[in-house]
């Protein structure tokens, strides 16, 4: 769901009230029926220990899950207006099979909350992470609303009972509801809020329909496993993460986008990001800060000590500069050309970049390098220092393109004013 431009940021509530007021309804309206189900269901299900003990064991690989995958979730390539999807339906699944309603209630609002925290670090718009959970509550009330009328005798978790044809019908039947009333509540609610596109672009790639059967059967063997061979369950963790980066990792492709000799984003890739960024940023009101890094006299160095050195050097700077920022793809460092290298810090104010950009400076300027002197054959240590810019998305610049003028004349003023300082953008 969208959210309107702000420069100021905007509380969660009047974030969700510049929403459509149709859109205001519906969110409401699902939210306010997720709240009715589970507090009918709290006060009639009986939860025992084992319930207890079976919700801890999901949380632990739930989280474990979001902390191995959050930096490709970050940045994976996922537009305005199109669902998001990953295997974290997996664990939502074992739930089902698992847990009363009133626990996977839980579930879902620990889970949610941590990649809130975590993985988007707060910067997603809260009313779509209250709405999302509460589609996905939904999707598993209706599951297990199935489920109950498949199995009315059923015991205990419906994983117990589940066996022979008539089982794989009911995991076919359960998964097919938790999929399509999550993903039809979520594609309705990404259409009303996005009437000037297509509709069916609302539906998202084909490929996420493949990442939800797999979350079905992986949900399945995690809840198998549970009751059988629970010392095995970390065996499911690691396919669960393992198909996670497999089949996530094609779609975001970026093995195929980095430089080949530091490694770091190339110019296209880094530059398709940070759009992503200050679109995202325009919509809460947040800042994007922006550091430009230009080695001084790098034609010195390949001059002297030659292009291999020359090339050992950038690496070395491309792994301080990885040291410096913010890691689990919170920060992006690109090699923008030559001896240039951008930063993208989201989140980052005019004080905190400034900061940001004098230990950067500092370390490059602790770098050292072993190389030969072509000129005299004996062993030698480079030394290097940089000129930075840096300038901040609103402050300095209202898009990207702007936001790099301004952070490129910063450079060249670092470089004349004397090199190895930073400076930061004018004020528009």
């Amino acid at each position: 769901m969208g959210q309107a431009s702000s420069r100021d940021r905007e509380s969660p509530l009047r974030a969700f009230l510049v929403l459509p007021r149709s859109l205001i309804a519906y969110v409401g309206a699902i939210v306010g029926l997720t709240a009715a189900v589970v507090a009918t269901t709290t006060a009639a299900t009986a939860v025992t220990g084992t319930d207890w003990a079976w919700l801890g064991l999901l949380l632990a690989c739930a989280i474990a899950h979001l902390e191995l995958t959050q930096g490709l979730e970050r940045i994976r390539e996922l537009p305005e207006g199109t669902p998001y999807t990953h295997l974290q339906s997996t664990w939502y699944i074992a739930g089902l099979l698992l847990l009363p309603l009133p626990l996977q209630a839980v579930l879902i609002a620990v889970t949610f909350t941590y990649e809130w925290f975590r993985v988007f670090a707060r910067r997603a718009p809260v009313h779509r992470k209250v709405f999302s959970a509460s589609t996905v509550l939904l999707g598993v009330a209706g599951a297990t609303l199935a489920l109950s009328a498949l199995y009315p005798d059923a015991a205990g978790p419906y994983i117990t009972v589940l066996d022979g044809p008539r089982g794989v019908a009911a995991i076919v039947v359960a998964g097919a509801i938790y999929r399509l009333v999550n993903y039809g509540l979520v594609v309705i609610a990404i259409i009303m809020d996005n009437r000037d596109q297509p509709a069916h672009r609302a539906l998202g790639p084909a490929s996420d329909q493949l990442i939800i059967a797999a979350a079905i059967g992986l949900g399945y063997v995690y809840a198998l496993v549970a009751v059988t061979r629970p010392w095995t369950l970390v065996f499911v963790l690691v396919l669960v993460v393992g198909l996670h980066l497999g089949l996530l990792l094609p779609q975001f492709q970026q093995a195929a986008r980095t430089d080949r000799r530091t490694q770091l984003a190339d110019p296209t890739w880094w530059h398709e990001v940070a759009e992503r960024e200050l679109e995202r940023a325009d919509r809460l009101g947040d800042h994007v800060g922006l550091l430009l890094l230009d080695l001084d006299h790098f034609k010195q160095i390949n001059d002297r000590f030659g292009h291999l050195a020359g090339d050992t050097v950038l690496r070395a700077v491309a792994d301080a500069l990885r040291g410096c920022v913010r890691g689990h793809g919170r920060d992006l460092v690109g090699r923008w050309g030559g001896e240039e290298f951008v930063v993208l810090l989201p989140g980052l104010d005019p004080a905190a970049l400034t900061a940001v950009a004098e230990r950067t400076r500092a370390t490059i300027a602790a770098v050292t390098v072993d190389a030969i002197d072509r000129r005299t054959g004996e062993p030698a240590v480079i030394t290097l220092t940089a000129s930075i810019g840096a300038a901040v998305f609103p402050d300095h610049g209202g898009d990207l393109t702007t936001l790099l003028l301004a952070v490129d004349d910063a450079v060249y003023r670092a470089k004349d004013n004397g090199r190895d300082r930073t400076a930061t953008a004018k004020a528009r």
